[in-house]
């Protein structure tokens, strides 16, 4: 047969790189929370995750989502969750490198959350759904930590870095992983609202209700929320009860979910289920916001990540393309499109580095745990918001094939979205930023503190931090106006940030698009003066 055209112009697949040494940003932001140590390993794992194996492992477990069998053959309740073994590959690959585990083990480095950060971002860029498990698991330990004897026991079990996904009681396993219920039906947010009970029975308690989503349902153990004699309270609840039983756990149905389709997140019941309280009874909220926290710092790292894979892809794309006599990313209206991309995901980086940093410093010094408390909620705020916005960019900047799902673009946008869900939607968490300023006015004070160390370094970033904090003390209706002034704290929290840590071209662009006013609503509005070629290249990988 005559061949009827020929094949070029086409962008070669983006494989077989190093995320790590690529990324212009990720090893200063690394070293200066002091994890520079990590260097090497965080290199050697970047080229470990940008391999065409793993990108491939990707691929397929999101092509196979998991499977829920209810009953055997036989009939009998199984309650299981069947995955593709390229999720175990990926879920080993993690366990392997600590990321459930990391600030948690015996030897732990004293930047180990920053560590930790870097590396979760690099496999997340990869492939997200898998680490939802990974999280829990990492964020389950400060909370158990409030019953030493529940810790005692599951904490080991939890700094194993040995990935065993069989379906057997805990303590005949060579590691563990967490899960998390908290939301149910007839709540979401507004957990107070939970209707599953908890009774005392058997050294433990009975809890008998539901979980509107519970993720990952194949996981060790559950940290959920029921409502106790004495309140709404904080269990630990195991998929093995301590008789080796199978406790009584119902798996209903797996969530058909937008994005997150490796993840298998699922509606759960409990006829009596064995449960064991964390923390004071009543206290529930106050207990499993600790778990809460960490998730929050991953949805962070989760949204940073993804941008970063984004605007890679988006500008391998043009650097290999052309059109109407060059290279895309020698046309000046799209080396404005990718470094605006870049500048966004830059400062996405760098205060997803800083927010693990204070989650290190914070059990030692009162101003991190002040800063931790309120930047966390900012941080999630805006970077899941912005992350939704540079993925649609990134996604057009490769035109129709960007929108099909042989590229891993289509995958990127359905998850952009997550992470502005999970652990609070937007008007929880700016009501939480409300929330830490007035009970614990420390944490406002301390945030400011943080903005004035950018104070004199740039007129238009003087002007941005006097405009953010004046917003704060102006406002005559807090609630109504929290989204915008969440965003103008982020925005020039950003800027302080990339004036301090990133490069000075970097921040220039920042300042005269964010900071001066001067940029629109959209991406790729960057103002003349900007050195947009150099700062386009800046998000092209050596492969």
């Amino acid at each position: 047969m005559p061949a009827t055209h020929d094949v070029f112009n086409q962008t070669p697949p983006l494989e077989g790189y190093n995320l790590f040494t690529s990324d212009p940003v990720l090893a200063g932001a690394v070293a200066d929370q002091g994890g520079a140590e990590a260097e090497a390993d965080l290199g050697e794992f970047g080229a470990i995750v940008g391999s065409s194996e793993v990108y491939r492992w990707g691929f397929e477990a999101n092509d196979n989502p998991p499977v829920l069998k209810t009953h055997d053959r036989f009939g009998r309740r199984s309650d299981t969750v069947d995955y593709h073994p390229s999720y175990h590959s990926l879920m080993g690959l993690s366990v392997d490198h600590g990321i459930h585990s990391l600030p948690w083990e015996a030897a732990r480095h004293e930047a180990a959350h920053v560590i930790r950060a870097a590396h979760f971002y690099l496999i997340h860029q990869i492939e997200a759904g898998h680490t939802c498990p990974i999280s829990m698991t990492n964020s389950v330990a400060p909370s158990l930590l409030e019953s030493p004897e529940i810790a005692d026991e599951w904490l080991p079990r939890i700094g194993s870095r040995g990935y065993d996904p069989s379906f057997r009681p805990a303590d005949q396993k060579t590691g563990v992983l967490m899960g998390m219920g908290m939301t149910e039906k007839q709540g979401g947010s507004d957990v107070r609202s939970n209707t599953s009970v908890a009774e005392p029975m058997n050294g433990g308690y009975a809890v008998t209700g539901h979980k509107w989503f519970t993720s990952a349902p194949m996981c060790d153990a559950f940290l959920i929320l029921a409502q106790a004699p004495g309140g709404l309270s904080c269990f630990l609840l195991p998929r093995w009860t301590p008789d080796g039983e199978v406790n009584a756990i119902r798996l209903q149905r797996l969530k058909d979910k937008l994005g997150n389709r490796s993840n298998a997140s699922s509606e759960m019941e409990f006829d009596g289920a064995w449960a064991m309280m964390v923390g004071e009874e009543g206290w529930g909220v106050r207990t499993i916001i600790e778990m809460v926290n960490g998730t929050r710092l991953d949805c962070v790292i989760g949204s940073a990540s993804e941008m970063r894979q984004a605007v890679t892809q988006a500008a391998w794309h043009v650097t290999h393309r052309s059109a109407f006599g060059a290279k895309l990313i020698d046309k000046p209206l799209m080396q404005n499109v990718v470094a605006d991309l870049e500048i966004e995901t830059e400062a996405a980086t760098l205060m997803m580095s800083r927010l693990a940093g204070a989650f290190d410093r914070s059990h030692a010094d009162p101003a991190e745990a002040a800063m931790k408390r309120i930047a966390l909620p900012i941080a999630k705020y805006w970077v899941t918001k912005r992350c939704n916005e540079v993925v649609r960019e990134a996604l057009e900047c490769l035109g129709g094939n960007g929108y099909v799902e042989e590229s891993i673009m289509p995958r990127l946008y359905r998850e952009a979205p997550v992470n502005a869900i999970w652990e609070g939607s937007g008007n929880v968490i700016v009501l939480d930023v409300l929330r830490a300023a007035n009970r614990s006015p420390d944490s406002l004070e301390t945030f400011f503190s943080e903005l004035d160390s950018g104070l004199g370094l740039d007129a238009r970033l003087d002007d941005a931090i006097t405009a953010a904090k004046s917003s704060i003390n102006a406002a005559t209706h807090l609630e109504f106006e929290a989204r915008r002034l969440v965003e103008r704290l982020a925005v020039a929290w950003g800027g302080v940030l990339l004036a301090q840590h990133g490069d000075d071209p970097v921040f220039e662009a920042y300042a005269a698009s964010r900071l001066a006013g001067d940029h629109g609503g959209l991406f790729g509005t960057l103002p003349g003066g900007v050195d947009a070629a150099a700062l386009a290249r800046r998000a092209v990988p050596a492969a």
